[in-house]
């Protein structure tokens, strides 16, 4: 059996789609109904089996890392006046899972935040996960993806058909089908314009990659902006050892997206028994 899988959670930047909100508040501390999006992302790492996150941070994220520590305030307080299950739940986040923290200093790439996780990560595999994204599935993205990854023995990144006109917001892969929902990738090309896109397949925010994409990033020249676009790592290691694409199964929401954030809210809170019936009653009043 290969090294553990270990998560790479890139989180240093700035936010600013979704300001002011983001102005004091990490971007991933923002609230789908009442839990932050980086915990969804941590806890679906954690439901595919992963027991240690590396979290890519910068300047004022230290509450990324608070979150899932221990706070003896809190749970103190809430054991005074017995709110027990609160309690419970405070303690089962900070044992969720073992959480490294490493600095991204300078804003140089998705790439380069990956990147920065080298020497944390070690020889091991990394599932790579965009707080940004949530994938509302049956089964967690990145266990999807590692089920390519164990069968192959190759990387395996997220794919999403988008609509036509939107190849220009995402990266855009040319592959030939290997199976239903996978693919075997050929190219992988950066926000195309919707003439040029080779296809409508596109990637998002979860890969399961060997531990040779780290040598393949050091070696990426900065690209646009001076940046190391993961990308450009993606297509050198299709180049080099052969990458698969696979289809997600799920629902993905944007929550870096105000739209795409206000649709997971809901979407999320309507799984809440305790919500849905209300909510779905006051949706009704706005639209009567």
């Amino acid at each position: 059996m290969g090294k553990a899988l270990k998560a790479v959670i890139p989180a240093a930047g700035l936010g600013t789609r979704n300001l002011p909100a983001s102005k004091a508040v990490p971007k991933e501390m923002l609230p789908i109904v009442d839990v932050p999006s980086l915990q969804l992302i941590v806890e679906e790492a954690v439901a595919a089996g992963i027991r240690e996150v590396i979290l890519v941070t910068g300047r004022g994220k230290h509450p990324l890392e608070d979150h899932f520590d221990v706070s003896f305030e809190l749970e103190e307080t809430l054991r005074r006046r017995g709110k027990r299950e609160l309690l419970a739940e405070m303690k089962r986040i900070s044992q969720l899972v073992n959480l490294i923290s490493v600095r991204q200093k300078e804003p140089l790439g998705l790439g380069h935040a990956v990147l920065c996780a080298r020497d944390a990560v070690g020889d091991a595999p990394i599932a790579v996960m965009l707080p940004d994204d949530l994938l509302d599935a049956p089964r967690p993205g990145v266990a999807q993806l590692d089920d390519v990854y164990q069968r192959t023995g190759k990387g395996c990144i997220g794919l999403l058909q988008v609509e036509p006109g939107q190849e220009r917001l995402y990266g855009i892969v040319k592959g030939q089908a290997a199976g239903p929902r996978l693919w075997r990738l050929e190219d992988l090309v950066e926000k195309p314009e919707p003439a040029q896109a080779p296809s409508r397949l596109a990637i998002v925010a979860r890969y399961v990659l060997p531990p040779s994409i780290f040598p393949l990033l050091a070696a990426t020249k900065p690209g646009a902006g001076g940046e190391i676009q993961l990308t450009d790592g993606l297509l050198a290691l299709a180049r080099s050892e052969g990458l698969y694409g696979w289809e997600l199964e799920g629902t993905r929401y944007d929550a870096g997206d105000k739209l795409g954030w206000l649709k997971a809210n809901l979407a999320y809170a309507l799984k809440r028994p305790e919500l849905a019936g209300p909510l779905r009653e006051y949706m009704k009043t706005l639209l009567s």
